[in-house]
């Protein structure tokens, strides 16, 4: 043991350890040779000392002569430790994300806290690396929005190599793609959702310039926009229809989710307080008197059916067309549970372009993949050069939520390019009952549970 201890001690060995595993995380893992140039550092440090003879050194006298000093140097130094290696561990290995919503009940609740993986499908390298550390987008406490980043420096897409691609039926944490744009006074809707509206009001010049006067308007890079949890269902080269509510993949319907819940209309013959309800594990549910409406998984169909006072249960399938769906266009009369045939872009796979394809792909080709578009006359520019067809540069994903009836996903807004990928959702490690107070509304069943 003392050879041991004296072997890892020297300092030539603790040097090559050292470079080794730097080399292999920030060389090899990202690819990038630039990060050679911290081999200087690691060597000065282990062998030559030469930044501790002018700096080390003159700072451990001021130490010596100030303790007020000494103490304020010994929490900089932790403060700065600290965050070097959250900030890394959060770059590279893993994120924590608290479930905001209700759009993938039941299988995820409102105030779980998920274990969320950036090895399973590989860390993708900050977009935007100049940023306040641990704030997503905007500043602690900002009521004006004011941005916690800079765009000074911003980066391609590059994602370093991890264990496996995306599957389907993975629960995926992502950046919202719809959310580029934001209006800061109501970001709870999105910016196209209400152009679109503005638009359909006043016009399309003067719905542009009204919602541009009424609401303040920003755009956001690509991993400063809105983390949103969806279960894909469909991966590139995939070709998706759903069908009353089935989802369907080549041609094979997907297979069951227990947990997944469809809105259902019940009506009674006598009253049931919405507690009775809540107590059978019916998290969602509204109404009065002898009509109530709410999100039921197969089993708590099957459970509220038979209940003694219940006369009639009814699954609501929705028949609406509007523009509130993908693709988002008048030529499709697709709904939330009527959908598709719909192809999924995958990288180096080409399209022909022509008026059933162009709604669907305009905007992954112009947005996501960064061209300009152009429908003239019946003709296709991309760049400005006519064109019949367009080959992709990234895959897609299709996204929805186990939450069938309440849940704003691709069936609204469409793909989700590879690039806002953040990573997989892989076990709850906590989670809080918002509805409770401490310590009841610890939810212990739920802790260490991995997601499926």
């Amino acid at each position: 043991m003392d050879k041991l201890k004296q072997i890892f001690s020297n300092r030539w060995v603790k040097f090559s350890i050292a470079t080794i595993v730097y080399t292999l995380w920030f060389v090899v893992w990202t690819g990038n040779l630039w990060w050679l140039l911290g081999l200087i550092l690691i060597f000065d440090v282990y062998i030559t000392k030469f930044l501790y003879r002018f700096i080390g050194q003159y700072n451990d006298k001021l130490k010596e002569k100030s303790k007020l000093y000494r103490s304020i140097e010994e929490w900089v130094s932790a403060i700065i430790f600290a965050t070097v290696v959250a900030s890394i561990i959060h770059i590279f290995i893993f994120q924590m994300y608290v479930i905001p919503s209700s759009s993938m009940e039941g299988t995820l609740l409102v105030g779980d806290y998920l274990y969320v993986s950036k090895v399973t499908y590989g860390p993708q390298m900050p977009n935007t690396p100049i940023a306040f550390p641990f704030v997503h987008h905007t500043m602690p406490f900002s009521k004006t929005g004011a941005k916690s980043y800079s765009e000074i420096i911003q980066r391609p897409y590059h994602r370093l190599k991890g264990l496996r691609q995306i599957e389907r039926d993975d629960i995926v944490v992502f950046n919202f793609p719809a959310g580029d744009t934001v209006l800061l006074e109501r970001q709870e809707k999105t910016y196209y959702d209400v152009l679109r509206y503005y638009q359909q009001q006043y016009g399309h010049t003067e719905g542009r310039r009204r919602l541009e006067q009424d609401f303040t308007i920003v755009a956001r890079p690509v991993d400063k926009r809105e983390n949103y949890i969806k279960r894909c269902v469909a991966i590139a080269g995939d070709t998706l229809s759903i069908v009353n509510g089935e989802v369907i993949v080549n041609g094979v319907k997907q297979r069951e989710i227990p947990e997944k819940q469809h809105l259902n209309f019940v009506t009674t013959n006598a009253p049931i307080s919405l507690t009775a309800f809540k107590n059978m594990g019916i998290s969602e549910v509204s109404g009065a008197g002898l009509n109530y409406s709410m999100h039921l998984t197969e089993a708590e169909e099957k459970a509220v059916g038979e209940m003694r006072k219940v006369v009639a249960r009814e699954r609501y399938y929705d028949d609406l067309v509007n523009l509130d769906y993908f693709p988002n266009d008048t030529s499709y009369t697709w709904n939330i549970d009527n959908m598709g045939p719909l192809w999924i872009p995958a990288k180096g796979a080409t399209i022909a372009l022509n008026k059933q394809t162009w709604p669907l792909y305009r905007r992954a080709i112009a947005v996501y993949e960064g061209n300009t578009v152009e429908e003239r006359n019946g003709e296709y520019l991309i760049n400005g050069e006519v064109t019949t067809e367009y080959t992709f540069n990234m895959n897609y994903y299709f996204m929805m939520g186990d939450n069938r009836h309440n849940s704003a996903d691709s069936r609204f807004w469409g793909f989700v390019p590879e690039d806002h990928i953040v990573g997989k959702a892989s076990f709850v490690w906590l989670s809080l009952d918002p509805e409770k107070s401490f310590p009841s509304n610890i939810r212990w069943g739920r802790m260490f549970r991995k997601t499926k």
